[in-house]
């Protein structure tokens, strides 16, 4: 694997190790690059992973800033059953879920979990039937196919 140029860094108190090892093994294409522990006794300074490819690093640098909804790690799912995987792992062990496809995980970082199906729909030329959909996700936490494409396929 090269080195990226790029790369979205994740600032953590002192759990950041912990949380890239449970983002990789939650999704298929992930892995850890590289842990930097200049205290060998101690936490992760910084670590490097991909997730599905995509390059993130978290920073272990202390309790100086938080998580915001204002960034967060979108993750296009296939399905239903992806979708559900992924939410109720996200939400296992203190997350918390939103609106719209919306979570935050037990460590703060803030997650779209996005089944294929809503940017298909969203993005349809039928605009009645995409403000149908987004009226229905609208009500949604978790994105519900089924109900997405029962609205969006609804006759007006």
């Amino acid at each position: 694997m090269t080195q990226s140029k790029v790369r979205t860094c994740l600032w953590f108190n002192c759990e950041g190790e912990e949380a890239a090892r449970f983002y990789v093994s939650l999704i298929e294409g992930s892995e850890i690059e590289t842990v930097s522990r200049p205290n060998p006794a101690g936490p992760a300074l910084v670590v490097e992973f991909r997730l599905a490819g995509v390059p993130y690093m978290v920073l272990n640098g202390g309790p100086a800033f938080s998580h915001t909804p204002a960034a967060s790690i979108s993750v296009l799912t296939r399905d239903q059953d992806e979708t559900d995987r992924l939410w109720s792992a996200l939400l296992d062990g203190g997350g918390h879920e939103s609106r719209c496809g919306w979570l935050v995980d037990r460590f703060g970082v803030s997650w779209q979990i996005i089944p294929e199906a809503l940017p298909r729909c969203m993005s349809s030329p039928d605009r009645a039937a995409a403000q149908r959909a987004q009226a229905a996700m609208m009500t949604m936490s978790k994105i519900d196919v089924a109900a997405l494409e029962a609205a969006f396929n609804a006759s007006a």
